[in-house]
């Protein structure tokens, strides 16, 4: 697993700081085998009985679980997840979650650890007897790394640095390293570099002897700049540089949202917990081979493709990253550009795992996301996927309580789904019309034929006499072949084709 996994080979070239080009060869050396613990923090007060009982025997079984995980990619790692941070989430949930991550990331759970406690340890996070412990546990498993599933203070990753025989990382760096991990294009790639650097930008005090002060020259008589200054002022120019790359990326989106506007077409954006299915479910609607996985982040870089509609109106459907409990703000704010799909979409189609027994509150957590990105108030459609996982029974209650259910690997309820799109669609609405259009104008039959539904057709000599439903751009674009109210047809057709 690349921990840190770094920035660009264009970052790496200009020499950020020694430290991060240390900590890449020690990724790129590491990537054929490592180990890992997790460990875990239940921030929660519970009685006595209730520890020593139930909760125990849940984390046993979840242990059970871990315990029997196969290799991936011939890496093993320690987690250590922190339980009780998102409201609704248990231990199992957690652990379940976190492991995922670390499937995702390419690591082998080889050992878990949990400790419960009313608040946070200020300086190692789990307090020193467990830090011991921890230590011992890495050292017999001859773990490489320690994970948390809890973001540490730059004092707390210290501290645990310092106290244990491996590498330490927490919940937002697991993340980041995922996206790294699966950015593919030149947006993505700057996106999580900013992210990353934003996050270490705070922590590099006192890591290690590269950080030791440099001796002053001539004249200064002073001890000179340390090379953590240094470090910090070369990263902070590298975020600037970053941050002006992605306001280029942010206008040549915005550019091309307004040539999309000129020509009407709105957009519909799917958003979700990832892993919910966004990916196979945008396959199945239009027909392209994104990547689909069951691995979380999977999708990081935003698609757009055309779909049309029972009403034959056309809409651009886009594929946006995956949410998770505690999303790092750092990547809520790298990722603006992306996300900035999900601001401008008239609608959207919150995807929702059907077989998931923490829908619930995975639904509160993109709901959050949401609300940072000012998006609660649009239109939006709940679709249940994976519906093939459930019984007949939790279907037929499904159905009774009014969900879109769909299954995106059948391809089972998308029509279902592009009726619920239609009616929630509100620019550019469908109107009824009655159009007069000579039969050598060929281009404009075509025209109605591909973007109306046509429900009686009448031949007039060389007229054609249409009552239609369509777009109001589409219609309005006819207004020169429409029939004004009050001004009827001439009755003698020759013949006449109605259609449903």
């Amino acid at each position: 697993m690349a921990a840190a996994r770094t920035m660009s080979g264009k970052a790496a070239s200009a020499g950020i700081c020694p430290l991060l080009q240390k900590t890449q060869r020690a990724d790129r050396a590491g990537e054929t085998q490592e180990r890992a613990v997790l460990v875990g923090v239940d921030f929660t007060v519970r009685p006595p009985s209730e520890r020593a009982g139930l909760a125990g025997a849940r984390f046993a079984a979840s242990a059970k679980k871990v315990a029997t995980t196969a290799q991936v990619a011939g890496e093993r790692a320690v987690l250590v997840p922190g339980l009780g941070i998102a409201a609704g989430f248990g231990v199992e949930e957690s652990l379940e979650e976190f492991q995922e991550l670390v499937t995702s990331a390419g690591a082998e759970v080889a050992a878990q650890l949990l400790q419960r406690r009313p608040r946070p340890d200020p300086a190692t996070l789990v307090g020193a007897g467990k830090v011991q412990e921890i230590a011992g546990v890495a050292a017999s498993t001859e773990a490489d790394l320690v994970l948390f599933d809890h973001d540490l203070s730059p004092t707390q990753l210290r501290n645990l640095e310092a106290a244990l025989p491996c590498r330490v990382l927490d919940r937002t760096q697991l993340i980041l390293d995922i996206f790294a991990r699966h950015a593919r294009t030149r947006e993505g790639q700057l996106q999580v570099e900013l992210a990353q650097l934003e996050y270490m930008l705070p922590r590099l005090t006192g890591r290690g002897k590269a950080m030791s002060q440099l001796g002053g020259g001539i004249g200064t008589r002073g001890p000179g700049e340390t090379q953590l200054e240094t470090d910090r002022r070369r990263i902070q120019r590298r975020i600037d540089q970053l941050k002006l790359d992605l306001d280029g990326v942010r206008r040549v989106r915005r550019q091309q949202r307004q040539r999309r506007e000129a020509a009407p077409v709105p957009t519909v954006a799917l958003v979700g917990y990832t892993n919910a299915g966004k990916s196979t479910l945008f396959n199945c609607l239009t027909g392209a081979q994104v990547l689909q996985s069951s691995k979380m982040f999977a999708t990081l870089d935003p698609k757009l493709r055309a779909i049309e509609l029972p009403s034959r109106r056309k809409v651009l459907l886009s594929d946006t990253v995956g949410f998770i409990r505690n999303l790092p703000h750092t990547l809520v704010t790298s990722f603006r550009a992306t996300l900035e799909e999900v601001e401008q979409a008239e609608v959207l189609l919150h995807v929702r795992d059907a077989a998931s027994h923490y829908g619930d509150e995975q639904k509160a957590q993109v709901e959050k996301v949401l609300g940072e990105l000012e998006a609660l108030k649009k239109p939006r459609i709940e679709v249940l996927n994976k519906i093939d996982l459930l019984s007949s029974e939790t279907i037929e209650h499904l159905h009774a309580r009014g969900d879109v259910l769909v299954s995106a690997r059948t391809g089972e309820g998308m029509h279902d789904l592009l009726e619920a799109i239609d009616k929630a669609l509100h620019s550019d609405p469908m109107l009824d019309a009655e159009l007069r259009i000579p039969q050598n104008e060929g281009a404009v039959l075509a025209a109605v034929d591909a973007g109306m539904i046509v429900h009686a057709r009448q031949y007039d000599g060389n007229l054609v006499r249409l009552r239609v439903s369509g777009p109001s751009s589409l219609i309005g674009r006819l207004r020169a072949y429409r029939v004004r109210a009050g001004r009827q047809p001439a009755a003698d057709h020759t013949r006449e084709d109605t259609h449903g």
